[in-house]
């Protein structure tokens, strides 16, 4: 318990007198009471060293403050649902639910993925941990109880693309296995629907947890394998955000990938729908057009230390939509990765402040480790 807090209040580059800060500004928006400034300090430091344990009362606060789940903050198993406790009639009762479950309530599900999407790029992915957890229950309880294929095919659909957006949550608050297990839990759904393009999404953003975790030429591997799986099957868009994201990975893996980064970045343009309209109707969780793709590029250069980069994001940073705020601290980090690639040692750290502002905002964990990182070459 006491290494998991730590863990996570270090993460964020949080102090414990930020932390207290924190609780005491989640208890006042949410009209909660909690003890004294000097109370907190001292359950701040004995939660840490272990002698005290996390209550129910906080870890309802600490949980959308930290993006964790429990289990992750306590330490402790969590089961995968209810237990059956009544028998033959219990069962029943819940496949016949499962067995209702029609086209408007699976629009229903699609809306919610929707709308945590549309948050979580806005405000971060901390504090929807108990929504998106809640969420993946339900789409689990009903594909679980649901027997007929016809039944089951839209439902796994749904969990495939709410698995694989809960999966890109955990991994920016640094829940790297709970994202590791989420794309797993996404790729066995998009196998039952028999959706190819989310299998593949699902494998090349599972391709990312390989690379944040130092093994880029494995991610690389996954990333191809992905590509290689939906061939023909794939949506324009989505092949070239499979091209990008297989370049920025052989940009990770090093120099001697640099011109396998390079093709996979002209494949992306060369199969890229032209226009400004950046999502994907075959699949929503795709966003991409020029712009997006000239930051990709820029991203990629960056971490070759070519000068060209520099202009690919500034070009990405002019037209990026606002609403793109965690995309906006990824994006300064590129922009500061590629003036130090340069010298330009001002202008890296001018955007690595921005960066750490919005990473704050958003409370992405990943962002801010990359933020350091940068910040330890000033």
């Amino acid at each position: 318990m006491s290494e998991r807090l730590r863990e996570a209040r270090n993460a964020r580059g949080w102090s414990q007198e930020r932390l207290v800060r924190e609780i005491e500004r989640y208890a006042r928006q949410h009209a909660l009471d909690v003890p004294t400034t000097a109370s907190l300090r001292v359950y701040v430091s004995e939660w840490e060293n272990g002698r005290r344990k996390i209550s129910a009362r906080f870890t309802a606060i600490l949980r959308p403050l930290l993006g964790l789940t429990d289990g992750e903050l306590l330490g402790e198993m969590q089961t995968a649902g209810p237990p059956l406790v009544g028998g033959y009639d219990e069962l029943i009762s819940r496949i016949d639910s499962a067995g209702s479950v029609g086209l408007s309530m699976v629009k229903t599900f699609t809306d919610q993925t929707e709308l945590f999407r549309t948050m979580d790029r806005q405000m971060g992915a901390a504090s929807l941990v108990d929504q998106m957890t809640g969420h993946l229950a339900r789409l689990e309880d009903a594909l679980t109880f649901a027997v007929l294929p016809d039944t089951r095919r839209p439902v796994a659909q749904a969990l495939a693309a709410a698995a694989t957006l809960a999966a890109w949550q955990a991994l920016d608050a640094g829940a790297v296995e709970r994202a590791w297990r989420n794309y797993e839990l996404g790729k066995r759904a998009a196998q039952e629907a028999g959706e190819p393009m989310y299998l593949a999404h699902a494998m090349a953003e599972q391709a990312y947890v390989l690379g944040e975790a130092g093994r880029p030429e494995l991610a690389v591997a996954l990333v191809r394998d992905a590509r290689r799986a939906a061939d023909g099957h794939v949506s324009p868009r989505l092949q070239a955000w499979l091209y990008a994201a297989e370049a920025e990975l052989c940009a990770k893996a090093g120099p001697e990938l640099a011109d396998d980064c390079r093709r996979a970045l002209d494949m992306a343009a060369s199969v890229l729908p032209p226009g400004d309209d950046a999502r994907d109707p075959d699949m929503l969780s795709i966003f991409l057009n020029g712009s997006h793709l000239a930051r990709w590029r820029g991203n990629a250069l960056a971490m070759l230390g070519d000068d060209d980069a520099v202009g690919s994001l500034y070009q990405a940073l002019d037209s990026l939509d606002s609403t793109f705020v965690r995309a906006e601290s990824g994006l300064r980090c590129d922009l500061a990765q590629a003036h130090l690639a340069r010298g330009e040692y001002g202008q890296a750290q001018e955007h690595l402040r921005t960066a750490r502002l919005l990473a704050s905002r958003t409370g992405s964990a990943r962002h801010r480790r990359r933020i350091d990182q940068l910040t330890q070459r000033l």
